[in-house]
């Protein structure tokens, strides 16, 4: 992860409209850039989370989706999410279902998530010891419980209602 990473720039339907450095979209500059959000659950209906790294420089050390990331410049929504998920849980040949797509702003930047979802019968991932500090799978319980107490990040706690509404359709 560098700061030289160029992302597209995209209007709201995800067309690219520019590009801009990674330290130009986590600036304050509001600059929309497409990110990728992989939802994983296990056969038994609960859903893996990822305790973020220390050293990232947004949410460090909070739990969030099994899988985020930025798209790179040039790459479609459906690479980034194959690669994301190779990098981040070593995760591969699965089936991508997607679910919805939405603007996240924070106080820092704005993103257009493209969130998907998928089942597995693995019951552990190996997780990228640089982009990640812990991982494992969470009953809806458990994630209700935690949220509003700062143990998950404030993307993936807004992000969770919205994932439950789609399965609930």
């Amino acid at each position: 992860m560098s700061n030289t990473e160029i992302f597209p720039l995209v209007n709201e339907a995800g067309e690219v409209v520019g590009k801009a450095t990674r330290q130009e979209c986590h600036s304050g500059s509001m600059l929309l850039h497409p990110v990728v959000h992989l939802h994983i659950f296990d056969n038994q209906g609960r859903l893996y989370l990822q305790k973020r790294s220390m050293d990232k420089d947004i949410q460090p050390g909070k739990w969030d989706t099994a899988v985020g990331g930025h798209v790179d410049f040039g790459e479609t929504v459906e690479q980034a999410l194959l690669r994301e998920a190779r990098e981040e849980l070593s995760f591969t040949g699965f089936t991508p279902i997607p679910l919805f797509r939405y603007v996240f702003q924070s106080s820092r930047e704005r993103e257009l998530v493209n969130a998907f979802r998928t089942v597995t019968s693995r019951t552990s991932f190996n997780y990228d010891p640089v982009e990640v500090d812990d991982g494992r799978f969470w009953t809806m319980q458990e994630i209700n419980d935690a949220i509003g107490k700062g143990i998950l990040t404030p993307n993936f706690e807004s992000e969770f209602a919205k994932l439950l509404a789609a399965l609930n359709k």
